[in-house]
């Protein structure tokens, strides 16, 4: 059976490539990588950023407003980040509308809505769209097309100066991917994510149900970017003859939903490499119904952006039982050691472990450990008897379980809704799978690092991430006889199945009902990692949890969605924390410079940009919703150093 990590051939000709931002007179932002949010721009420093004031504020009108419907029950997270061209900035919000937004000025320049004006609308949370620049030498083809998939499942191109579909691409415009992946009518999938270009390839991933064992397939497919016709799949689930097919049971492979990417993919320019961070199987915590590894769950994986060959892939957890993920956009940086320099890719994950590797092989950086790991006493459950750890960097969350002496005692209610909840559990640390009774373990699947994965600084060598600290409590429960969705015609498998439960629910964390973790502070951080050796360069709170922060205890870190961003002035920018606060960190120290109040928490990835009038521009999504905000906005907000 393949272990965790397969290596095939490295492609000719690799060699360092820069890693550096460009930006144009105009604020376009011309990546050599954007992978790494590194902005090389230098106007705003530690010295000054106590000047930056609100420049502009767009709303889009999503959930407020009068220009869209609020759907019902909780509102998706507002988490789009901007790309941009000719001083324009391009985003998506959680009902997969598009907007064109002047970079100067925040005024509204177009917007397509593909829902139009139905009556039933599906929502997301959204994290962007591509932007692919070409020439239209010779066809009809606009020079910038916006890509960007819908919450029902469509990859959509627009004209970027129009908003107009552009009409040769698939039917009017649009690519319905839902038939190409046996997506039934009633079957959730949608296109939540931007897509990676590469070329004259848009490369899309989507999100399908983590709730049921069968269902859509997760594959990754390229496609034209001028015609919509596909040009490779790559099978995420292995078909009979591919690498990876043994790491399935008889039958288990068979229409296997999950597997799939959900968040963003990196490709790398130079050596034609697309970079997948796939997906746990489904259903999530119970895998008795696909004993082995499952590749290529929650794995890592190199494929030839040309045509959709792997070339190298990396399992960062085996048989997955937690919904630990890859759930970030790999960073790709070139880390230099002494005289050498590696091309390397960085993964940071919900187990807060970060897996460094070098890129063309796929081989550890710093080693990895496969190390024991508890076993499952669910019947029929298999788990696998090791995990991979690597050497370095350190763990940035707990991985250790929790003891009363640990818990939380800020304040009397919180002391005591703990005390009861912890008495009620098992306490577990790291890859404790979900057990008959009533389990705790450490890191959640809100634990460790989020979707909004990581900055890297090209000149420093340092890596920006923050993580959660929040446990997940729950214990398996048996279902009826028979598997959730029936397996192809003529299967004998029919497992018991098993489902995640608890008296809170089936998705409980270990927190009070103000949802303030139970054990001590920090709740949340932001981690600086030298890259050139692994070592931690400095760790420091995230936020303050509003209601503690009234009462006058600050310092907790508190839980936190929307990642960071670093420049070229020293300056690193993030707005994830669940406070509603924008803040500035020192590069060097992570001394907290500046922070500003949002309409709500700014759970989305910031993004700089010069202005056409030559002011560096910080701009955020400031929208609340999903999993930790209350407090709701459709609010876009531009900063500037005041004039």
């Amino acid at each position: 059976m393949l272990r965790h990590y397969v290596w095939s051939l490295s492609l000719a000709g690799s060699c360092a490539i820069a890693v550096s931002v460009l930006t144009g007179a105009d604020g376009s932002a011309r990546f050599a990588n954007p992978s790494q949010r590194y902005y090389d721009l230098s106007d705003i420093t530690p010295a000054n950023v106590s000047k930056l004031a609100i420049a502009w504020t767009y709303h889009t009108g999503d959930f407020s407003g009068g220009r869209g419907p609020t759907p019902k029950g909780p509102v998706p997270g507002f988490q789009t980040q901007p790309v941009m061209a000719d001083g324009t900035l391009y985003l998506s919000t959680p009902s997969s509308i598009v907007v064109a937004v002047d970079g100067d000025t925040g005024r509204e320049r177009w917007r397509f809505d593909p829902q139009g004006t139905r009556a039933r609308r599906c929502y997301e949370p959204h994290r962007g769209v591509a932007l692919w620049t070409g020439s239209n030498e010779g066809n009809s083809t606009p020079p910038r097309i916006v890509f960007s998939g819908t919450c029902d499942g469509r990859l959509i191109a627009l004209d970027a100066r129009t908003g107009s579909p552009v009409r040769q691409f698939g039917e009017n415009g649009a690519i319905d991917l839902r038939p190409g992946v046996g997506a039934q009518a009633d079957e959730a999938y949608a296109m939540t994510s931007p897509p990676a270009i590469w070329h004259e390839l848009v490369i899309v991933g989507a999100l399908v149900p983590e709730e049921v064992s069968r269902g859509p397939a997760g594959d990754v497919r390229a496609f034209d970017v001028h015609t919509g016709r596909e040009v490779w799949r790559f099978h995420t689930v292995p078909r009979p003859g591919e690498v990876g097919h043994d790491t399935w049971p008889d039958a288990g492979w068979q229409r296997r939903t999950g597997v799939n990417v959900w968040s963003s993919m990196s490709v790398d320019e130079a050596r034609g490499l697309v970079f997948l961070p796939i997906g746990s199987p489904s259903y999530d915590f119970y895998g008795a119904d696909r004993a082995g590894d499952d590749l290529f769950g929650s794995s890592l994986v190199a494929l030839d952006a040309k045509t959709g060959r792997r070339v190298w892939h990396f399992q960062v957890v085996h048989h997955d039982l937690w919904d630990y993920d890859p759930p970030a956009q790999p960073v790709l940086v070139d880390i230099r050691r002494g005289d050498r320099v590696i091309p390397a890719i960085v993964q940071v994950t919900k187990m807060g472990l970060v897996f460094v590797l070098d890129r063309t092989t796929g081989e550890p950086v710093f080693g990895v450990d496969e190390r024991p790991v508890p076993a499952s006493d669910v019947p029929g459950e298999q788990t696998s008897k090791t995990q991979p750890f690597p050497r370095k960097p350190a763990p940035l969350v707990r991985h250790d379980p929790i003891t009363a002496g640990d818990l939380d005692r800020l304040t009397p209610r919180s002391t005591a809704e703990c005390e009861a909840l912890f008495a009620s559990v098992q306490s577990g640390g790291a890859f404790t799978p979900p057990g008959l009774k009533l389990t705790l373990w450490f890191p959640g699947t809100l634990g460790g690092a989020t979707w909004s994965g990581a900055a890297a600084d090209p000149v420093t060598g340092r890596l920006y991430v923050n993580t959660n600290e929040i446990g997940a409590v729950g214990r398996m429960a048996p279902q009826p006889a028979g598997p959730d969705v029936p397996l192809a015609p003529g299967s004998e498998e029919k497992p018991t199945t098993y489902r995640r439960t608890s008296p809170a629910g089936a998705y409980a964390r270990f927190w009070d009902r103000d949802e303030l973790p139970c054990q001590r502070p920090p709740w949340g951080r932001l981690h600086a990692i030298d890259l050139a050796t692994g070592d931690i360069a400095w760790q420091v709170p995230l936020g303050d949890a509003p209601a503690l922060a009234a009462r006058g205890i600050t310092g907790t870190g508190t839980s936190n969605l929307g990642g960071a961003i670093s420049t070229a002035g020293g300056v690193v920018f993030i707005g994830g924390a669940n406070d509603a606060q924008f803040r500035a960190f020192d590069a060097q120290t992570g001394r907290e410079l500046w922070k500003a109040p949002l309409p709500a928490s700014g759970h989305a990835t910031p993004f700089a940009y010069r202005s056409r009038g030559g002011r560096q521009m910080i701009v955020i999504a400031a929208g609340g919703g999903g999993k930790f905000s209350h407090a709701i906005s459709d609010a876009v907000v531009a900063f500037a150093l005041r004039q």
